[in-house]
């Protein structure tokens, strides 16, 4: 049976503050292939942070679209740790993982089309970027060069819209997957990718009825699954 492939999700978000470096460096040492963050465009700089409003993951006040980028790296993003950019990320992963850029401000296609056109040419290479986004509109803008994953938290007609971008991947919320959608994506030579996948007994279905890769807070968990086979 193939190996289940583990996306951190914002990191190993299950043991250290979301988003963060320090949640992105622990999934990559527990052997994490892949790696999950949401980026936010202010300023020119591609800011990794998941919501808008800022209450939940920092000490901060109001929201990433309406702060200024001097604000937002000033403010603590749990347990010391800065809400850090992009290239950040990148350079602590030092190309050892993929990373999956899922966009969640508004207007973030262009400035992350720019962004990894340039990793590129650093040494990255295409097929370790995934861009994804529930904003499909958005996603439509991102340079079809990467691998697309189309994000659904609730039911859709999923294939026609996967067709519809020309998409890699069909990101599920764990509660849509049943046996019969994954093997309408597969015929359709999609990935399937479940979110957010954290109990070992939800693991091991994900595993049985052919998904290709979970997202999960526990990275480990996956791997001690995979591990076991």
């Amino acid at each position: 049976m193939r190996e289940l492939i583990c996306f951190g999700h914002r990191g190993a978000a299950g043991y250290a503050p979301e988003n963060t470096l320090k949640a992105f460096r622990l999934a990559i040492d527990m052997g994490c292939p892949w790696i999950e963050l949401d980026v936010h465009a202010v300023e020119g700089e591609l800011l990794v942070i998941h919501d808008d409003r800022l209450a939940r993951t920092t000490n901060g006040h109001g929201r990433v679209s309406t702060s200024s980028l001097r604000y937002l790296r000033s403010l603590d993003a749990g347990m010391g740790e800065r809400i850090p950019t992009l290239n950040e990320v990148l350079d602590i992963s030092d190309r050892r993982c993929g990373i999956n850029i899922e966009l969640k401000g508004q207007n973030t296609a262009e400035p992350v089309n720019r962004f990894l056109a340039d990793a590129c040419h650093r040494g990255w290479q295409r097929n370790q970027f995934i861009i994804s986004s529930f904003d499909h509109r958005e996603l439509a803008l991102a340079d079809p060069a990467f691998p697309r994953g189309v994000l659904f938290r609730k039911q859709a007609d999923y294939l026609l819209m996967t067709r519809a971008l020309n998409a890699h991947s069909l990101n599920l919320a764990l509660r849509l997957v049943d046996q019969e959608t994954v093997d309408a994506a597969h015929m359709e030579n999609l990935k399937v990718y479940v979110f957010t996948v954290n109990d070992p007994g939800d693991i091991n279905h994900m595993k049985d009825i052919g998904v290709d890769g979970v997202f999960s807070y526990y990275p480990d968990r996956v791997k001690a699954l995979n591990d076991d086979y």
